[in-house]
């Protein structure tokens, strides 16, 4: 029916394939981490246990599952859940249904994943959480195969990406000086959350090129997204380069689903003659799906007024003095504002967890370190790539020395080291004790850098580490449980 035509983009269908599973794809990899991480961080017997974050938070502000009942088993079921059903959507079963089905299992997804994120506490204080509901929710009502691709959904997530790129460019501009001066990247590769193997190399590049990447990067978050709403094919191109940014970053660092996302979402601004012609191998644009049913169409207009009402809020943090930093208007995580690294750390302070056998906590007793998976500590081991995939304790023991090491999670994980807590080893990439107990453990903060290629060449070292200062002092368990009683 010519009267819909407006709100049909039939030529946007390799878009909406690559965002519907895309998007399910990253669910997935987040579920599995959840799978993975969560009983021994947030569990029944976890670090921050949510049964007792429930009952000290009667009133939970935001929904979730979990806040009538919570169990390690009942945790598991849901992400089990919703690996099948983002497997599901990423091998494309739902969209051969009618356009209600995909609807329904990326509804399933946000509200399964909400409720972890909603109980999940500091360990879940990250901005690709609430990226992650807010694209699952949108992308729900793209539809199925059945229909042509719905224009203002399609609108919608480029507007998404729009607050992510500019939101990020805008938080440099507020931040530190190193962005105005060009100088952020002197830094940032060193001293960001998770280095990748890569990023001694990206480190250890010349400064005027550091300088031409700050600026690089502010033409991508601060100009480029502009374009994203242009006619074809400015807008693809423009696309293009929020990809081709997204790769660097995705190269250079470990920021979980961040980059990931960022460029599944950029596909929203891509029609298909314009991949047609870069990748000739892909299908030739062809008329379509079947027109809109009235139903759908009702549906997908009230989804479009409700997130433009919700978008009022974002829009205007965007160009206060204020601008907030990945913050949510609503208890449903849909239009929040985004950001990341207003400013950068220019030394990298680590803090190294150790164990003892020894009766005495002496120096001269033999200390051993503990190894974790993605942050730095062993100074020759080469920094492995772990996203899309999200450390979460890993992640937190950046921000130790940032804020404080007096964390209540950091003494609940040293305590469990020395109950040599199986769940919580398996958190870590070495256990120097092979599962036994040590006698006391204690946390030291050393600075690191990077070495330089003749550091590298003479010592075999990655890294060049000075030590700081003991910030927690030896600890160990009382005497009748270090003999199991």
């Amino acid at each position: 029916m010519e009267w819909v035509s407006w709100f049909e983009a039939p030529d946007y269908e390799f878009a909406r394939q690559v965002l519907q599973r895309g998007t399910a794809a990253l669910y997935f990899i987040a579920f599995l981490s959840t799978l993975n991480q969560f009983p021994a961080l947030l569990g029944e017997h976890g670090l921050l246990p949510v049964p007792r974050y429930v009952d000290g938070h009667r009133k939970l502000r935001r929904p979730s599952l979990f806040r009538w009942a919570y169990s390690d088993t009942l945790l598991r079921s849901v992400c089990a859940t919703g690996l099948l059903i983002s497997l599901a959507l990423v091998l494309g079963l739902p969209q051969l249904g009618p356009p209600w089905l995909p609807a329904l299992a990326f509804l399933a997804l946000w509200l399964l994943y909400m409720s972890v994120v909603n109980v999940g506490q500091t360990f879940y204080a990250f901005g690709w959480e609430m990226l992650l509901l807010e694209m699952g929710f949108t992308v729900a009502f793209l539809g199925s195969n059945q229909v042509p691709p719905p224009r203002t959904i399609l609108i919608l997530l480029v507007w998404l990406v729009f607050r992510l790129e500019f939101g990020a460019g805008m938080i440099k501009i507020h931040g530190g000086s190193e962005w105005r001066d060009l100088t952020a990247l002197y830094y940032h590769h060193e001293t960001q959350p998770m280095p990748g193997p890569l990023s001694r190399q990206a480190h250890l590049l010349p400064k005027p090129l550091h300088r031409v990447e700050v600026l690089g990067n502010h033409f991508a978050q601060l100009v480029v997204p502009f374009f994203l709403f242009f006619p074809q094919p400015l807008a693809s191109v423009a696309a293009g380069i929020v990809v081709f940014t997204q790769l660097w970053l995705v190269g250079s660092g470990n920021f979980a689903w961040l980059n990931w996302s960022a460029i599944v979402l950029a596909f929203a601004a891509v029609n298909d003659p314009v991949i047609h012609a870069v990748l000739p191998f892909t299908p030739a644009p062809h008329a379509g799906a079947a027109t809109t049913p009235p139903w759908w169409l009702a549906v997908v207009l009230c989804v479009t007024v409700l997130l433009l009402v919700l978008s009022y809020w974002p829009a205007r943090n965007l160009v206060s003095r204020g601008q907030l930093m990945n913050a949510s208007f609503n208890r449903w995580q849909l239009a929040n504002t985004y950001g990341a690294f207003g400013t950068v750390t220019r030394h990298r302070v680590e803090i190294v967890v150790e164990g003892t056998r020894s009766d005495a906590p002496v120096d001269e007793a033999e200390w051993l370190e503990y190894g974790f998976k993605g942050k730095p500590g062993d100074v020759r081991r080469l920094p492995r790539q772990w996203a899309p995939y999200h450390l979460r304790l890993d992640w937190l023991m950046w921000f130790l020395p940032l804020r404080t090491v007096h964390e209540e999670w950091f003494y609940a994980f040293l305590g469990k080291l020395l109950d040599a807590d199986k769940p919580t080893l398996r958190l870590l990439r070495l256990d120097p004790f092979d599962g036994g107990r040590p006698r006391w453990v204690r946390a030291r903060s050393f600075l690191y850098r990077f070495a330089t290629r003749a550091e590298f060449r003479e010592t075999g070292q990655r890294w060049i580490r000075m030590e700081l200062y003991e910030v927690i002092p030896p600890l160990s368990l009382p005497r009748s449980r270090q003999h199991g009683s």
